[in-house]
């Protein structure tokens, strides 16, 4: 991956957040970073 395609790409992720808020509040994105968290610790469980 290219220096370039990822600036697209975390633009793009910060983007789709940013509208997500802006258009159903923030409320569930404390609720899917909390399951990030626990995927990751589940994650590095099985590494």
């Amino acid at each position: 991956m290219t220096n370039s395609l990822a600036v697209v790409l975390g633009a793009l992720i910060l983007l789709g957040i940013g509208v997500d808020i802006v258009m159903f509040g923030s409320d569930h994105m404390i609720y899917l970073g909390k399951k990030m968290f626990w995927l990751l610790d589940w994650i590095a469980f099985w590494r």
